[in-house]
């Protein structure tokens, strides 16, 4: 048989060679259908689908849970306390601080400075400073290590989330945690390796692009799967009325054979990925209503998150967190859209903490109660900061974007628990000391991964792309690393 340029190219590069190797795993997965238990393990969960080679290192961490406190939290009023910008309250803001700074909606009026609105505390035997507006992470404070250098290169929503997902502003590159599915695989064949959960409450929930979890030029069932609290948790996961199991069973089966046919004359990695995307949805129509089911959990547990059922809550999303922790899902994502502060900011802010402050602190201390969360790292924090500023009209103060100096928070995973790393000028406005970008948070994520950022790479355009860019280099944060 003549083969064409084109086909041999196919053939020979790195993605087809993938896609090739792959078929065996797929026609296992296929098998399994008919006996899901014939290839459990006794205890430990296995990859499933990881790259040669990786991890890399050691890894102290297997999977990650990112809270995504979606709009920007002020880390003038959770984690960075300033007396200086409490002392200059109402006072014009020092021009040496803000002269030919990019300013989201500031910009052309007279800048005033706004002091804290809360009070700090030191918390634990470490002595960590956190504001009252936080007593549920307060009571963890010797458990989280919290990052106050952080900056960031994009002042609006959707682009500085697109930094913080994929480490760069263009759209359509692949997220974090098609990433890291894409290195390590999946430890569990009956659950997406990358799941997304949202929620909302506060002002002005800001919209958040499905894109901000795609694979983008990474095979496509490294996307990430959303799961609803409303009707069914997956679209389409359900059968077609009339259709039962075995029924869909032999669908599947007979839709595998069709596709893995084609599949030997064009080497195509996307007819992989259907494959084992209609495989998994398959299991999922067993796996993700027991997942979902809150009622096997001992009603202390219930009661410690503060939930009733799957109701869409932040804190039923942290106990689903969980539950998809346990089952072996690798990146798990909870998006909290409520967080953009630019008027009325003590009223928003006692709202926000009190959806996502207690259920975050539960979350950690649940899985360190299990054993868990030595190997599950968990991040806390927004896309970017606020102002020092005031904002708004009246008494009803706020914060605008800010993008040189905001708060985050990491822990288990390998993380030193009771510290906290890098600072800030005397009013929060520029990360002074060790300063951290989104590329370093990374970085340090795929680390305690067991992933050299500098080496896990994918052929795209003609680069060697990474998560932490092409350009920059990014460094591991080793004073928070265990």
């Amino acid at each position: 048989m003549q083969l064409s340029l084109q086909q041999i190219d196919t053939l020979t590069n790195r993605r087809s060679f993938l896609s090739r190797t792959s078929l065996g795993l797929g026609a296992t997965a296929l098998a399994s259908l008919a006996n899901p238990n014939w290839l459990s393990a006794a205890s430990e969960p296995k990859s499933v689908g990881a790259l040669p080679g990786l991890p890399h290192l050691a890894a102290k961490a297997k999977r990650v849970i990112f809270l995504c406190m979606a709009g920007g939290p002020s880390h003038l009023e959770t984690f960075d306390y300033k007396p200086e910008l409490a002392r200059l309250d109402g006072q014009p803001m020092p021009e040496s601080f803000t002269k030919g700074q990019p300013i989201a909606q500031l910009q052309n009026t007279k800048l005033k400075c706004l002091g804290p609105l809360f009070p700090f505390r030191r918390h634990g035997q470490s002595g960590q400073q956190i504001s009252d507006m936080l007593p549920g992470i307060a009571g963890i404070a010797d458990d989280i290590a919290i990052v106050r250098s952080m900056h960031t290169e994009q002042i609006n929503h959707d682009p500085a989330h697109t930094v913080m997902n994929t480490g760069t502003s263009i759209s359509g590159r692949p997220s974090m945690g098609a990433w890291v599915t894409y290195g390590l695989g999946s430890m569990n064949e009956d659950l997406p390796g990358f799941v997304v959960l949202t929620s909302e409450g506060g002002r002005n929930p800001q919209p958040i692009s499905s894109r901000q979890w795609g694979a983008g030029f990474l095979p496509s069932r490294h996307q990430g799967v959303q799961f609803f609290s409303q009707g069914d948790p997956v679209h389409y996961v359900r059968s077609a009325p009339g259709v039962n199991r075995e029924q869909q069973r032999g669908f599947v089966e007979t839709l595998g054979k069709l596709n893995r046919l084609r599949n030997e004359r064009v080497a195509n990695p996307e007819i992989d990925t259907r494959i084992a995307q209609y495989e998994l949805a398959f299991r999922m129509q067993s796996s993700v209503p027991e997942l979902m089911d809150f009622s096997g959990e001992p009603q202390h547990v219930l009661d410690a998150y503060g939930v009733k059922g799957m109701n869409g809550s932040f804190a039923a999303n942290c106990l689903l967190a969980r539950r998809l922790a346990e089952r072996g899902t690798r990146f798990i994502q909870l998006y909290h859209r409520g967080w953009d502060h630019h008027g009325d900011l003590e009223r928003y802010m006692k709202i926000c903490c009190g959806l996502c402050d207690h259920p975050s602190a539960t979350l950690v201390k649940d899985l360190k109660a299990r054993g868990m969360l030595d190997d599950t790292l968990v991040i806390w924090g927004g896309e970017f900061g606020r102002t020092p500023m005031f904002q708004g009209k009246g008494s009803a103060a706020g914060r605008d974007h800010h993008i040189r100096a905001f708060s985050m928070w990491l822990a288990g995973g390998g993380i030193k628990g009771g510290i906290t790393h890098g600072e800030t000028d005397e009013l929060g406005y520029n990360a002074t000391k060790d300063r951290v970008h989104v590329r370093d948070l990374h970085a340090t994520m795929l680390h305690l991964l067991g992933i050299d950022s500098q080496v896990f790479t994918y052929r795209f355009q003609g680069l060697d792309a990474r998560l932490t860019g092409v350009e920059d280099e990014a460094h591991v944060i080793k004073s928070i690393v265990a």
